[in-house]
């Protein structure tokens, strides 16, 4: 069974991003850029938000002729429009580049998802369908991204639930931007 996975930047106080969805914050350089197209890449989907997908779809189906670009940017384009995504809103009336538009989270259905064929697990993003995800207890692991910032205010990558979520750490690395990785598998 494929697992889903909620991989996510977040600065070093929780939040996911700041004000008016900012992620200027956010410290890529080419070495973690290079490590998010190696695990994307092996993906079988992506799963967002409509305000995650809209952030991404706003940049990366052409990125890669922007003459600016890196090279690690310009590849991660194509894995982007290539990758099967899923974007979870109730408004969005049309979706490029291998979306297919889902509007209620149904957790049979993301149990069905999850049992399709494939190889690779399914990266969820977006704070507030992580927070469905996780309520629902359909995230089987998290990959926090946690960049070395505090923000002071924005929107917390983990609202308050009342819930406890019992986690392992199964990895942990740290990048030359400063950026650290922090792996958990949900314990069930």
């Amino acid at each position: 069974m494929r697992r889903i996975v909620l991989m996510s930047s977040v600065s070093i106080d929780g939040y996911f991003e700041g004000p008016d969805h900012d992620i200027s914050w956010h410290r890529v350089d080419d070495a973690l850029h290079q490590h998010f197209n190696d695990i994307v890449r092996d993906l079988d989907g992506l799963i967002h938000g409509r305000v995650t997908y809209d952030l991404m779809a706003a940049y990366w189906p052409t990125a890669d002729a922007d003459p600016r670009a890196s090279a690690t940017e310009a590849e991660f384009a194509g894995i982007w429009r290539d990758i099967p995504k899923y974007v979870y809103s109730r408004t969005l009336e049309r979706a490029d580049w291998n979306t297919t538009i889902v509007r209620e989270v149904v957790p049979e259905e993301v149990t069905a998802l999850k049992n399709q064929p494939g190889t690779g697990d399914l990266v969820l993003g977006g704070a507030d369908l992580a927070a469905t995800f996780l309520r629902h207890d359909l995230v089987d692991e998290i990959r926090l991204y946690v960049h070395p910032v505090l923000l002071g205010h924005g929107k917390p990558l983990f609202p308050p639930t009342g819930t406890t979520i019992p986690l392992h750490l199964t990895e942990s690395r740290t990048f030359p931007s400063g950026v650290t990785l922090l792996h958990y598998t949900v314990l069930r």
